[in-house]
C-alpha cells in the first residue's frame, strides 16, 4: 500500500478524526496508533539487544589487550559500527556480572585517581570458548533470518 495524500486525508481534502487525535493516523480508512508501532518497536529493538550484549561484550573482551572497565567498553561499542544500538553503562553491569557470576569473565578492582575504585573485566578461557560456541549460533541465526528476509526461503 502507498501512502498517498488522498489516503491521509480521506480523498476529499478533509482529514478523517484520527489524523486529529495525537498518535493517531488513518490511512486508507485503516486507523494506525502510531504512538502503540513506535511501543512495539522499542519493545522488539529491546529483545534484540538483549540477545545480543552478552555476545557483543565477550567478542570486544576477547580482543582487548587488557582488562576493561565499564566506561572503557561502552566508548568502545560507541565508536563500533555505524548505526549500532544504543547499549549504555547501566545496561552494561547487570549482564557484565552475569557473564561473571556464569565463569565466562573474571573482574577486579582496582582505586582510581580520579574517583571511586573501577572494576576491570576480562574474558575467561570458558568465556573464549563460549564466545566461540555462541558465534556459530549468532551466524546460523542471522543467515536463516536474512534468507528469510531476502525471500530465499520457501513459504
Amino acid at each position: 500500500m502507498w501512502i498517498t495524500k488522498e489516503s491521509i486525508v480521506g480523498g476529499k481534502g478533509k482529514a478523517p478524526a484520527a489524523n486529529k487525535a495525537p498518535g493517531k493516523l488513518s490511512i486508507d480508512g485503516k486507523v494506525i496508533d502510531l504512538n502503540e508501532t513506535e511501543a512495539v518497536k522499542k519493545k522488539f529493538q529491546r529483545e534484540l539487544k538483549s540477545g545480543t550484549v552478552s555476545l557483543v561484550l565477550l567478542s570486544i573482551l576477547s580482543r582487548a589487550d587488557r582488562p576493561m572497565y565499564g566506561y572503557q567498553i561502552t566508548k568502545n561499542i560507541d565508536s563500533g559500527a555505524g548505526g549500532s544500538p544504543d547499549i549504555g553503562q547501566g545496561a552494561l553491569y547487570p549482564v557484565l556480572r552475569s557473564l561473571e557470576k556464569s565463569g565466562l569473565l573474571a573482574s577486579r578492582v582496582e582505586p582510581s585517581v580520579s574517583g571511586p575504585p573501577r572494576r576491570y573485566y576480562s574474558i575467561t578461557e570458558s568465556g573464549r570458548e563460549t564466545l566461540v560456541d555462541w558465534t556459530g549460533t549468532w551466524e546460523e541465526t542471522r543467515n536463516f533470518v536474512d534468507a528469510i528476509l531476502k525471500g530465499d526461503h520457501d513459504v
